[in-house]
């Protein structure tokens, strides 16, 4: 019997093709335009590390102005000073921890045809590939040593793999970085959480850095941070020694506690550095730290922030007045055949009958428009990416659960358009009918 009514819904559709092509229309607009921002919001609001997210925290202490709170939501600022960095490295209470800042430098081979090009590089330690679950290919990661003392080592991308070695295995291998000499000691995998949870406070819908180098480079290379700077001390540092000393906040902290007593153990830790730097003078305002997990990190910074969330109340606002339409529409349509539900009355379809058949045309015509709908929102997303000038780097897209979404969107608004033109033509009479047939 279901077969048979899809059977009657297409012949239906195909005897009114241009009532049926709005139905569609309006239907295919409201779940686009919908799906256009819930698609956005949903790839927002991912935690690409929510398997960790129990063990991993951003470190956040308050080193701001005495006089004034850090315009943050626990007003805290969101980044350590390259001195509270280096101190909390002498930490072995961690089973990991990284700190780490953006940077970039002109990337070249000597004896080559490929030109020198600039490349986006995360200053790190060793701890952030096993941390953030980065995949390599080749090789791996540097030595301990190497993020306390300069060593000239790079771990290369996939991306930037490919256009300098043409993907082959470049495990020691050099390559020149501003001109100087640099080993290859590792290739990572195709490596993209979007958003960056590791660094949202950058751009956290960037692509993900072509090198990674040491952080014990600092001194050597006087290495200043290409994100987020900030400072509240008037002092003009004069040299690199006194800028890395200085209260700027440029480097971002990650520890990875696996249990609730390490968890405490490192609560305690942090509470005494901060106290014994204010005995010297520094962290003037109320002692204060913060261990976010991931999923909170992307809440405090606002990823999914609130105009979004209203946006797409909006959206579905606008889908309101498209199934508010469809409904004018259907009714149209369907008391146009009432004459056909007559006799189907008279010949002893129940009401009931009668209801579920023309439900399960407007089902119909709400898959019909939840396809199209799926073709809009990709256009949709394609304009916000044209539309962000290079703002966003990786373009969200419509993922399997995203467009078995947007059918069930489409098919539940199309039943709630439908409802009561179906439920006005089964209580057709039909007696009167009857008379002209």
């Amino acid at each position: 019997m279901f077969g048979y009514y899809i059977s009657l819904a297409l012949r239906s559709l195909r005897g009114t093709p241009i009532l049926s092509s709005l139905m569609v229309a309006a239907i295919a607009v409201g779940v686009g335009a919908s799906m256009t921002v819930l698609t956005l919001n949903y790839t927002m609001s991912q935690n690409a590390l929510k398997h960790k997210d129990d063990v991993l925290f951003a470190v956040q202490l308050d080193s701001w102005d005495v006089n004034k709170a850090y315009k943050s939501k626990n007003e805290i600022p969101w980044q350590l000073t390259y001195r509270d960095a280096e101190a909390l490295l002498r930490s072995d209470i961690p089973t990991r921890q990284v700190a780490m800042h953006r940077y970039g430098f002109t990337v070249e081979i000597e004896n080559s045809a490929i030109r020198p090009f600039e490349s986006h590089t995360r200053v790190t330690t060793r701890d952030f590939f096993a941390l953030f679950d980065v995949p390599f290919i080749y090789g791996g990661t540097w030595e301990e040593s190497a993020d306390s003392s300069p060593t000239q080592v790079v771990v290369l991308s996939k991306p930037t793999n490919d256009k300098l070695f043409s993907g082959q295995n470049s495990v020691g291998k050099t390559i020149k970085l501003n001109d100087e000499p640099y080993t290859v000691v590792g290739v990572i995998d195709t490596w993209e959480p979007s958003p960056k949870v590791y660094d949202v406070n950058n751009s956290p819908f960037d692509t993900v850095e072509e090198l990674f180098i040491p952080f014990g480079l600092h001194r050597k290379l006087e290495i200043h941070s290409w994100g987020n700077t900030n400072g509240w001390d008037n002092a003009d540092p004069q040299g690199y020694e006194e800028f890395i000393q200085s209260e700027y906040l440029w480097v971002q902290y990650w520890v990875e506690l696996t249990t609730s007593e390490q968890k405490a153990q490192y609560e305690n830790f942090l509470h005494a550095y901060i106290q014994q730097e204010k005995a010297q003078g520094r962290f003037e305002r109320p002692l204060k730290f913060a261990l976010s997990k991931p999923s909170e990190w992307l809440v405090l910074n606002e990823v999914l922030s609130d105009d979004n969330r209203i946006l797409g109340w909006v959206s579905l606002a606008f889908l309101l007045v498209c199934i508010i339409n469809a409904v004018a529409l259907l009714l149209a349509k369907f008391l146009r055949k009432a004459p056909e539900a007559g006799v189907r009355r008279a010949l002893g379809a129940s009401r009931s009958a009668i209801f579920t058949q023309h439900l399960i045309e407007s089902a119909t015509i709400g898959i019909i428009g939840g396809v199209a709908g799926i073709f809009l929102a990709i256009l949709g997303l394609s304009g916000i990416r044209y539309l962000a000038m290079g703002q966003i780097d990786t373009l969200p897209t419509m993922d399997w659960v995203m467009m078995v979404a947007a059918i069930g969107l489409a098919i539940v608004a199309s039943l709630l358009a439908g409802f009561y033109p179906a439920l006005k033509i089964s209580q057709t009479n039909p007696s009167i009918y009857l008379k002209t047939q």
